[in-house]
């Protein structure tokens, strides 16, 4: 394995959420660049991970910024463009297996804003099939789709509900497709571990696929989040938690129930009854962190330090603003930033999203916008070494970020 240096149809819309409105989430505060916060001054510790990224994190943080305003034709192209300014994926990609974590949060493709909802809020066909050809035409040998559903059908035929051209895409070259929301075609769970023993998960155990690969690609949408503050290539790892693990059915492969059990503990039991006991997670940390705003970010943390992002893609061609997801309440837009941002280190690139949405700081401390409920987890990510949020320190290539911000508060 080529590992990556540290130092990784259901029917309606439920109700939004209670407290989940825009004007809420979206309190701003100031955005004057602030150190480390002092909290996170035990975080690099915990982790066994200096406070400040290595140079060798620093030598990946080049992100690129490029137009693209629809998902024509110009969608590959656009792709390309921005592999090129960033060097080139030759060397990252050939002679690989490559896996590709898609977002598709949910299987419920009713249209938002009547358009689809690839041009809102799940990952788009157009980019998908862009992104394939561009792996394979820089010799990737083999390309796995990956995605935990909240369904037991296969992705290939759950993807095919929302209109992605299967025959196009298998016509490119070798192209898998695994829902990884359980142990799917692999005969047991991968335990990956966290490097310097975590912050909420000493290890995790995923699909197969996760650890059955060179290069680990997420592919995701320039999108705020509730919980989280924004989601971006690093939170779009959370879903490849196997939902028969991790999931409010834990303890069953049948399992297809999100993810709440992980967002904070509450009265849950799995599948088999009884308290729900997640793989990995440490018992002291669970305690002490019982609400999301604190958890979530420390759970992206661990992840992506457990199973390193090399390629991080962000899709702001269309998008969504004021939350990730139809159900987060009526104050949501639809956006047009009309660009694509890639990078080789998923923080810098995430800091790049973040900074591109009109957030001046990303590593804005918990209490200012986006991050108004919720820790940091760039911040949390840095401070665990796994590359820089400072916007002085990365290259950014292509775009300005002044010439791509599209603010998405009002």
């Amino acid at each position: 394995m080529n590992n990556y240096h540290l130092p990784t149809p259901n029917s309606g819309w439920p109700a939004a959420r209670a407290g989940c409105t825009r004007r809420d989430f979206l309190r701003r505060g100031g955005t004057a660049a602030v150190g480390v916060p002092f909290a996170l001054s035990g975080v690099a510790k915990a982790l066994g991970a200096d406070a400040l990224p290595t140079p060798s994190n620093l030598s990946n943080a080049k992100v690129a910024i490029v137009s693209c305003r629809d998902y024509g034709p110009r969608v590959h192209a656009a792709m390309k463009e921005a592999f090129d300014l960033l060097g080139g994926i030759g060397s990252l990609v050939k002679n690989k297996t490559v896996t590709v974590k898609v977002n598709l949060t949910g299987t419920n493709f009713a249209d938002v804003f009547d358009r689809p909802v690839g041009e809102s809020y799940m990952t788009h066909y157009s980019t998908v099939l862009a992104l394939t050809g561009l792996l394979f035409d820089a010799g990737a040998t083999r390309i796995r789709l990956v995605e935990s559903t909240n369904s037991k059908a296969g992705l290939d035929s759950t993807v095919d509900l929302v209109g992605w051209d299967l025959g196009a895409l298998r016509a490119l070259g070798r192209v898998e497709f695994e829902n990884t929301r359980n142990l799917g075609s692999g005969k047991k769970y991968a335990e990956l571990k966290v490097p310097g023993n975590g912050l909420m998960f000493s290890s995790f155990h995923f699909n197969h696929a996760y650890e059955e690969t060179d290069v680990m690609v997420s592919l995701c949408k320039l999108k705020q989040h509730i919980t989280a503050g924004v989601t971006l290539s690093m939170k779009n790892l959370f879903g490849i938690t196997p939902n028969a693990l991790y999931g409010d059915e834990a303890g069953s492969e049948d399992g297809t129930a999100g993810r709440g059990v992980l967002h904070s503990p509450g009265p849950k039991s799995g599948a088999r009854g009884g308290h729900i006991e997640l793989p990995g997670m440490k018992q002291q940390e669970a305690e002490s962190f019982t609400q999301p705003g604190a958890r979530v970010p420390r759970i992206v943390a661990d992840i992506c330090a457990a199973r390193p992002i090399h390629l991080a893609i962000i899709d702001g061609i269309t998008s969504m603003g004021g939350g990730e997801g139809p159900w987060c309440g009526p104050d949501l837009k639809l956006t047009k930033p009309g660009v694509l941002i890639a990078g080789l280190n998923p923080v810098s690139t995430d800091a790049v999203g973040t900074a591109v949405m009109g957030f001046a700081n990303p590593r804005a401390q918990r209490g200012t916008a986006p991050f108004s409920n919720c820790e940091n987890h760039l911040l949390l990510a840095e401070a665990a070494g796994l590359g820089t949020a400072d916007l002085t320190k990365i290259d950014v290539r292509g775009l300005t970020i002044k010439q791509a911000v599209y603010p998405y508060t009002t």
